[in-house]
């Protein structure tokens, strides 16, 4: 009941794209951004992110947006970032999380894995097809917004940061199971990935962060690349 109520409060269209807009940051959202973000009032912001942290698609907390603290800092400013908890509505009830697990532990337990991550990587190559692989970081991150990763460009200039550029995924799409098997699924999405991106320009390697998916993406002519994996 739960979930279907967090997804019905999607309906609304305002709701949605400052759902959307928060999820995208990837960081704690005030409400005056949000708004200006899409285009309607604070007041109504404000009333749309409160009914989604209500149904908990969205944490909310205070903290002072200017960065300073003590007399003339001015009031918390009430923010808010993407709920973990995943939600999904099927009728009459389905349980993939618990077989998912099952698997994932019976895979585990009998030393599975590297048979598991060749498996993964087929799949990623068939799922690309033919075509040849990702030819950039932009084309990558094509794929994988496709798929619900959810990536972020950082790095190279983007959002102030020096240095190459990262492509971070801000989801894990098995997060659930992630969480209990971290060895063994994370490997099985570096390898999907491998698949899925192919041999190119673009190189795909292990970097687990709290909060986000375990694999980012990188030019692989990037100084020092290399594959930190755990095959």
């Amino acid at each position: 009941m739960e979930d279907i109520e967090a997804i019905a409060a999607l309906q609304d269209s305002v709701r949605r794209r400052l759902y959307e807009y928060v999820v995208e940051q990837g960081r704690e959202v005030g409400r005056n951004e949000a708004a200006q973000a899409v285009g309607v009032t604070r007041t109504l912001a404000a009333h749309h992110l409160d009914k989604l942290t209500e149904v908990g698609l969205l944490n909310s907390g205070n903290r002072r947006l200017t960065g300073r603290s003590g007399p003339g800092a001015g009031r918390p400013a009430k923010v808010y970032s993407p709920a973990r908890t995943e939600r999904s509505v099927s009728l009459p009830a389905r349980d993939y999380r618990t077989v998912a697990s099952l698997l994932a532990e019976a895979a585990e337990e009998a030393g599975l894995d590297s048979r598991l991550f060749a498996t993964a990587r087929r799949r990623g190559e068939a799922d690309r097809g033919p075509v040849t692989p990702c030819g950039d970081l932009e084309e990558a991150m094509g794929v994988l917004a496709a798929r619900g990763y959810a990536p972020q460009l950082e790095g190279g200039g983007e959002d102030g940061e020096a240095g190459p550029r990262v492509v971070r995924m801000r989801n894990c799409p098995f997060h659930t199971v992630a969480e209990r098997f971290p060895p063994l699924v994370c490997g099985m999405n570096l390898a999907l990935l491998e698949g899925l991106i192919g041999d190119g320009p673009v190189a795909v390697r292990m970097e687990a962060r709290p909060g986000g998916c375990c694999v980012v993406l990188e030019d692989s002519r990037n100084d020092g690349n290399s594959k930190n994996n755990v095959r």
